[in-house]
């Protein structure tokens, strides 16, 4: 594992963003559950990746290649193409998903944000797109790469493979379908379902249980 200057910056940054994320989770929602603080915190960190990170990304490989940059911007997305070369070199679908990321993912998460801290009656509904944008741009980023060989990644390297295509990629897979797994459990639909089972489990129970009673008073009576 080779740390350069740029990897660590580029470490270092996300660390920062992680830490102001929780940050504005735990103050400005301070009134929220822990569940939900710990949502915020995602959220923020999210949108912030987004907008700061991709969407440069974005712009210059929409105007050129990264590779062929020298901004300041486009350092960390050369480092991460030591990983994975189609970003070095604005391949059509990982500029078409970031395209998808920056401009609907990413305000998506701050809408979330303000329906969560408002207490909105939508917010699982954006909560759920918000999921499926999330986990289909992860699919959409490896699937083809895996289907034709996956001639473009690097595995080689600890770095490269554990903590940029497997760690960076990961979480925005896991935490996505966590946050499906609440928003079923939360919906109204759900709750119904639950409440109804509840409510035949007691009244069966309770049929069961005066039968039974009759059943032992018409014996005694006999």
């Amino acid at each position: 594992m080779v740390l350069t200057q740029v990897s660590v910056v580029s470490l270092a940054v996300t660390a920062v963003y992680a830490v102001v994320a929780f940050i504005f989770a735990f103050t400005t929602g301070r009134s929220q559950t822990r569940i939900n603080k710990l949502i915020l915190a995602w959220l923020l960190f999210d949108a912030l990746i987004h907008f700061t990170l991709e969407g440069p990304f974005v712009y210059w490989s929409l105007v050129s290649t990264i590779q062929k940059s020298s901004h300041f911007t486009a350092q960390v997305w050369k480092e991460y193409a030591l990983a994975d070369k189609r970003w070095g070199v604005s391949d059509p679908t990982i500029v078409s998903l970031e395209i998808l990321t920056v401009f609907i993912t990413g305000p998506l998460a701050v809408w979330l944000i303000f329906a969560i801290l408002k207490d909105k009656s939508y917010r699982h509904f954006i909560q759920i797109f918000l999921c499926v944008c999330e986990l289909y741009g992860g699919w959409m980023t490896f699937c083809p790469e895996w289907l034709t060989g996956s001639n473009n990644l690097r595995t080689n390297n600890f770095l490269y493979l554990w903590v940029y295509l497997v760690f960076f990629n990961g979480i925005w897979v896991v935490i996505p379908a966590l946050l499906l797994v609440q928003s079923w459990q939360e919906i109204p639909f759900t709750k119904q379902v639950k409440q109804t089972k509840t409510v035949e489990s007691v009244t069966t129970t309770s049929v069961s249980h005066k039968y039974n009673t009759r059943s032992t008073r018409g014996k005694k009576a006999d």
